[in-house]
């Protein structure tokens, strides 16, 4: 059967197109018209039967008891349950937010000095760490969570657990370091979701054609099937959340070790905090100029299929925490919900049935 009708309707905008599986089925609707039809023949049937009985009573009784409109319900929500039951036996599918699978993620947060400006109040490391904070609280307790501290270097300030305590203890014992390296911050936070696959910042000296992804150069070609690159956001048991305040001044190109979180599907979302021109903040007797490189932070998460986010204030932080929590633990997937119209349409058939005992004494 031809069903590209189906697909050529005009639907609103506001209004998500139908889906189905086994479109075929939808065919079965034309019995409702021919139904309703039927119905309407055996009810005109039953009156001209009914005026050959001479006792009014009995006409009555022929014509149903009660008002009218209680004789036509049942039938009418019986017909709605075939309905139902039709468009459940075509597979009807939807996009709906479900619980994402997703059991590690890793938080790489910059520590560089700059984190001491005060323009986002009463700092930027405070900020950031009471948002962190607040993010593993509202996180289900099922998810793993390691943190990896990055400002000159990059290291791993607690490895994926999901002891709540051991994660604040990692945030409270941040020091500040000079410099900031974003791209080994990536490197370090891909090495611990893949601690098995051999991820080191030396590979990043590594050429971004075929044939090889973070390979040194005075390395042999690895063999084809060493490494096989996989779609942008495609790996859906993982991801990383990376704060900066700063551009990078120092390690491996952030969009080299981007396009090394691509290949594995890792998404890495991207969060920017302070000063997105570029000013010179003072605090203790000396100042530095620190500029928020905002272009390379939106292409890492374009790249690796994830989103970029601004905070400008401690208030934004948290609010750009708590959105990340739910893009982590929520996730639209197109789901089959042949079910819910089946249940709908037993429910509507229990109803027709009991109203019609309940009026009249009798099923249907």
């Amino acid at each position: 059967m031809n069903l590209d009708w189906l697909q050529s309707l005009k639907w609103p905008a506001a209004i998500p197109q139908p889906s189905f599986l086994w479109p075929q089925f939808l065919w079965l609707l034309l019995a409702l018209p021919v139904l309703v039809l039927l119905y309407v023949w055996v009810q005109r049937r039953r009156k001209k039967l009914a005026v050959r009985y001479a006792s009014l009573s009995i006409v009555q009784q022929a014509l149903g008891k009660g008002p009218g409109w209680r004789r036509h319900l049942p039938p009418l929500l019986l017909l709605l349950a075939l309905a139902a039951l039709i468009l459940a036996s075509a597979r009807p599918t939807a996009v709906v937010s479900l619980p994402s699978n997703q059991q590690t993620i890793i938080l790489a947060m910059d520590v560089s000095a700059s984190m001491r400006a005060t323009d986002v109040e009463p700092n930027r490391l405070v900020a950031a760490q009471e948002a962190a904070k607040t993010f593993l609280k509202e996180l289900p307790r099922d998810i793993k969570v390691g943190i990896v501290a990055f400002a000159g270097s990059a290291q791993v300030a607690q490895g994926p657990t999901l002891n709540r305590e051991d994660l604040v203890s990692a945030i409270d014992r941040f020091q500040l370091q000079r410099a900031t390296a974003t791209g080994n911050a990536i490197v370090i936070s891909l090495s611990t979701l893949f601690p098995k696959a051999g991820i080191e910042l030396q590979q990043l000296s590594l050429e971004r054609m075929r044939g090889g992804v973070g390979r040194s150069l005075d390395q042999a070609p690895p063999k084809q099937d060493e490494f096989v690159p996989v779609p942008p956001g495609s790996y859906t048991t993982g991801a990383i959340v990376m704060l900066t305040d700063g551009q990078r001044t120092t390690g491996v190109d952030p969009l080299d070790a981007a396009k090394m979180a691509a290949d594995r599907g890792v998404k890495v979302y991207t969060v920017g905090v302070g000063t997105v021109d570029g000013e010179i903040i003072g605090f203790e007797g000396w100042s530095m100029r620190v500029r928020l490189d905002e272009e390379t932070l939106k292409t890492i998460a374009q790249k690796t299929a994830a989103e970029y986010f601004y905070a400008g204030t401690a208030h934004d932080l948290k609010r750009v925490y708590q959105n990340l929590s739910s893009r982590l633990t929520l996730e639209k997937k197109e789901t089959e919900v042949s079910a819910l119209f089946a249940l709908a349409g037993a429910l509507l058939a229990l109803l027709a049935g009991g109203l019609s005992v309940w009026w009249f004494g009798r099923v249907l």
